[in-house]
Order: structure tokens, then sequence, then C-alpha cells
């Protein structure tokens, strides 16, 4: 797997040609991908068949039926029927088809199924004290961000990364019901990233996108003597079925916290770092004066 970006966005391999009648190898490999690669080997194994042999049956080289087995690459519809006929024809095959997706492009795969969640939450909660949430981050910003990766990325990458991080953005506007809550430490917005011009394009966006009445904002301010949230980073959600869920991130890491008892600690120091912070009129006029100053 490639690099990751902050945010789960992940850094994977350029574009690689492939022969004519194949297909581009999946850079981050879905769960159905996977799910629908072990079928087929389970299958080609009970017919005591090598990728080889199966390759000759469905007409594709056995390097594209190993790709397909390890989740590498999406099978298309010939490879699903010709694998069904060659294996049984039991129709497992095709059924397991149905339900197959991509991986996320610039995604992480630890930050997918969490990336899922976002979209279908009735809440959302964010803390941060590294750097301006990935939904309320400019453009300027978030290449920035993606410029001072080590290791280095390349053109092709950064732009990639940009793009995942700007598209998921859209749920702030596609979703004007649910309400999000962000608490960022108002270091973060201090912070020279990119320089003075980008700095201030960045203020101006968060001035702008936390506006709607279903965005609501408030800043940890440098001087405050309580703080329950020492700890890092933290998202919550809520499920349409009630059920409340955890996130945190790391170096190269994330952690989906289901559990209902570390959860229940998690949102206990979440609503007290409410009370400790500025409040949302407060930390808009923090905000003002702040771009003021740039």
């Amino acid at each position: 797997m490639g690099s990751v970006g902050v945010e789960g966005e992940a850094v994977g391999a350029g574009p690689q040609e492939v022969p004519a009648g194949e297909w581009e190898r999946e850079p981050h490999p879905s769960d159905s991908l996977r799910t629908f690669g072990a079928f087929v080997q389970a299958l080609r194994e009970h017919a005591g068949l090598s990728w080889a042999e199966l390759g000759t049956l469905v007409r594709y080289s056995k390097h594209t039926v190993e790709s397909v087995e390890l989740g590498r690459r999406m099978p298309d519809e010939a490879f699903v029927e010709r694998a069904e006929e060659a294996l049984g024809n039991t129709g497992a095959l095709r059924r397991a088809a149905r339900h197959l997706t991509r991986g996320e492009a610039g995604l992480a795969a630890w930050f997918r199924r969490w990336a899922r969640l976002e979209r279908e939450a009735v809440s959302l909660c964010t803390y941060e004290c590294r750097l301006v949430p990935g939904l309320l981050q400019s453009e300027g910003y978030a290449r920035a961000l993606f410029e001072n990766r080590i290791p280095l990325l390349t053109d092709e990458q950064l732009e990639a990364q940009v793009e995942a991080r700007m598209a998921r953005q859209r749920m702030l506007y596609e979703r004007p019901t649910v309400p999000f809550h962000f608490i960022v430490e108002e270091a973060v917005l201090r912070r020279r990233l990119g320089g003075t011009v980008v700095r201030r394009e960045q203020l101006d966006y968060v001035l702008e996108h936390t506006s709607p009445r279903n965005v609501t904002l408030q800043i940890m301010p440098l001087e405050a003597e309580y703080h329950s949230c020492m700890d890092g980073p933290l998202r919550l959600l809520e499920t349409p079925e009630g059920r409340r869920l955890a996130y945190s991130e790391g170096q190269e890491s994330g952690r989906l916290i289901g559990d209902s008892k570390e959860v229940r600690v998690l949102q206990q120091r979440y609503d007290t770092l409410r009370s400790q912070a500025l409040h949302p009129q407060d930390s808009r006029a923090l905000l003002e004066r702040l771009r003021g100053e740039t």
C-alpha cells in the first residue's frame, strides 16, 4: 500500500499500463473485491485448477486471475460469466459480483469505513489539534499539507489527494439537515502553513463553510486553563440506528472505535471540551480578528 496523507487520504502508486482486454489494478482494494476474490480462489482450488489453467478457460492471463483473487482487479462481466461456467455454474460468483464495489480513491484503507459511515451519519463531531479539519480545508491549505508530505509525492499523487479531499467536503452542503460540529485549537488557525496568502484564504474558507445553520465551529483558546481532550484528535458520529461510534487517527494509522464503554468516555470528553471552548459566536469573532491580522 502507498503512503498516507493526514485525515485518511492515501497515496498509491501511479497509473500502470495493462494488457489489452484486461483492467487496471485497483489502487485500494475494497472488502467486496477481496471477498469475491476469495470465492474465486476457493472454487478454483476445489476444481483442482492452477491460475494458468483457469486463465485459459476464462481467456485471461494467469496474472489477471491472481489479481482478481487478491482483490487487486475489478472483474468485468465476461470474467464473471466465464469463471462461473468454468467453476461449476453454481451461481455463487454471479451473486457475489452484484455486490462488488471499488475502493475509494484517495482514502486510506483504515479510513474508508469511517468515510462511508460519515455519509450516512445523523450527526458528526470533530476535534482537531493538529490541522484544520479536512471538511473545512481550502484547496490551497490542502495542497500545502500534501506538499509537505514525507516522502514527497509526485505531482499526480498530490493532485489525486487534493481532489479526494475537496470531493469529501460536498457532504456539508449535500446534507443540510445533518449537524456538523467542530472544535479546533486556536494554534491551528494561527499556524501560517503555506504562507500568508494561503492562511488568509483558509480563514475565509472556514468563515464561509461554518456559516450554514447545520455547521458549528468552536475554537479552543490558547489561554484555556482546562482541557479535556489532551490525548489527541477525535471524531464522533451517530448512525441512523442510533449507535455512536468514534474514530482516532495518528501517524500512518487510524482506529474505528465501536465499544460502547470506550465511546461513552470519548463522548464525555468531547462534551466537556464543548463547555471549555469559546461560544460559537465568540469563536467566529476570533476568526474575524485573526483574518484581520493577516
